[in-house]
């Protein structure tokens, strides 16, 4: 009978030569696997980025940013580019390039000419259109750390031009705001964009545009500026093989990139690129409300606190916010028409009848209402209003009951409580804030976040029990360390969405 180590040593060589037998020419997954994991009817790009002479660290996150909002695109950001393989770009339709740096290599460089040559896109941003093509140039730049390449002669036929050595006026003149023509106004990237518009950026002169390059928008070059004196070509198109790109010769930083002429243009050329048509419209990266965007007042006043607090408002699609600096501005006429959703950051103690009646009237209408932080401060001899918000921090001794006290810069892990919309997506956070410590709380409140801490109360955002609309009421907020949190602003905007129904 053969022992067990002695039938492990008579199969190895048999499990040895089962790994040796011809397998798949590749273990790299097809195409179509690999676009099973990008967002469907969406066009695939890869941006280039992790070297340039210009601010890529800025550019790159607001050019994939610019292409994710405009709806058409999923975006994957590569910042070392050599190494990529034909099988790496097959699933994409686009490369988006913000790169001006060192060469690839062969297998990389060839890789994407062939993608483009096959019938996919490419589009160049700014300084990416000479970055492999300007030998002289390069090699003067690079001097300090040695890095000297030859040029890459397909790239600019690629992209359908280039500096192919340095300019009698070197490569602009002085950063300017001037007015960019288009020369054609029926080519599918440029049709309804109008006439012109004004750019403040650098302006190229003295590019060669090879004989394939179409010509959709030029600048003239002022002498005054460091100029030629003539008109310079700014954005163009070209064919490569059966593939497209699209090049503007704008973008130095994000500065000249938020200029919608040059938003709309890049994002129609890069779905040009990538599709051979255009169905994005001409106010394509132009900021826009959703249609069903929350009207939100936020009130401010009576207690300093740093401008960080505004940045928990900015940037979201959900929600356009108007903006008082105090109660008496927020309540002077009603509200209940022009907004959805009413947030509370003030310290107020005053109110005349006519703005508590509008501010009333504002929750008994069914509108939602967010409390934060000292506003539960707010109307020491309003009972309504501590009705309403579901508690008070008590500001002075309220017969046996002391004045609540407070505590500045503590550590705080914050655990959520049951389950509830406005804090499930979250879960526990860790801030540095200002605890509150003996409120007087409603029995009656849904708790949604609560704490262990000696300086502070057990309950830190609740459910207010008051029936007549949603309200919610979150302690926490105090500074810029609550402010900046992801999770801070995460759950600010889950109790406004909530609030309003949402």
């Amino acid at each position: 009978m053969l022992r067990r180590l002695d039938l492990a040593l008579l199969a190895f060589p048999l499990l040895a030569a089962g790994l040796a037998r011809p397998g798949p020419a590749s273990s790299e997954p097809s195409p179509d696997v690999r676009a099973r994991f990008f967002q469907k009817d969406k066009r695939r790009v890869l941006l280039l980025s992790g070297r340039n002479n210009h601010d890529w660290r800025t550019t790159t996150p607001f050019l994939r940013q610019l292409l994710v909002d405009a709806g058409r695109f999923d975006v994957r950001v590569v910042e070392e580019p050599a190494g990529l393989s034909a099988e790496t770009l097959a699933p994409y339709d686009l490369v988006v390039s913000d790169y001006c740096g060192p060469r690839w290599g062969p297998s990389t460089e060839q890789a994407l000419v062939e993608f483009v040559r096959g019938g996919k896109g490419l589009v160049a941003v700014h300084g990416a259109a000479y970055g492999f093509s300007v030998h002289d140039v390069l090699a003067d730049r690079h001097v300090r750390t040695g890095i000297t390449q030859p040029p890459w002669k397909e790239y600019a036929e690629m992209v359908g031009g280039s500096w192919p050595a340095p300019p009698s006026k070197q490569f602009h003149g002085a950063r300017h705001s001037f007015t960019v023509r288009f020369v054609d106004r029926e080519h599918p990237v440029s049709k309804g964009l109008g006439t012109e518009f004004v750019a403040t950026d650098e302006l190229y002169h003295q590019m060669t545009i090879l004989p394939s390059a179409h010509i959709l928008a030029t600048a003239w070059s002022d002498p005054a500026t460091g100029g030629t004196g003539k008109d310079e070509p700014i954005l163009w198109v070209n064919t490569f093989g059966q593939g497209r790109a699209y090049f503007t010769a704008l973008g130095h930083e994000v500065a000249a990139m938020q200029n919608e002429g040059f938003e709309a243009a890049f994002l129609r050329g890069a779905e040009w690129a990538a599709t051979g048509a255009v169905t994005l419209p001409v106010d394509a990266g132009a900021a826009k409300a959703r249609p069903d965007a929350l009207r939100v007042l936020v009130v401010t006043g009576g207690h300093d606190y740093p401008t960080s607090f505004y940045t928990v408002f900015e940037g979201r699609p959900e929600w356009r916010w108007t903006h008082a600096l105090s109660n008496e501005e927020a309540f002077a006429r009603e509200i209940v028409s022009r907004f959805d959703v009413l947030v509370l950051y003030d310290y107020s103690q005053k109110l005349g009848d006519e703005g508590r009646s509008h501010l009333r009237a504002f929750a008994e209408a069914g509108k939602g209402i967010v409390v934060l932080h000292h506003a539960l401060c707010d109307y020491q001899d309003w009972p309504w209003f501590e009705e309403m918000a579901g508690g008070r921090y008590l500001t002075s001794d309220q017969g046996e009951q002391k004045a609540s006290t407070y505590r500045h810069d503590v550590e705080l892990f914050v655990k959520p409580v049951g389950s509830h919309p406005i804090v499930d997506p979250i879960g526990p956070m860790q801030l540095v804030d200002e605890t509150y410590k003996g409120m007087r709380i409603s029995p009656k409140v849904t708790p949604l976040l609560e704490i262990d801490h000696p300086d502070g109360d057990r309950s830190v955002a609740w459910v207010s029990p008051y029936q007549r609309s949603r309200v919610v009421a979150i302690q926490l907020g105090h500074d810029e360390h609550a402010h900046r949190s992801q999770a801070y602003r995460d759950l600010v905007r889950n109790a406004i969405l909530w609030s309003a129904g949402k």
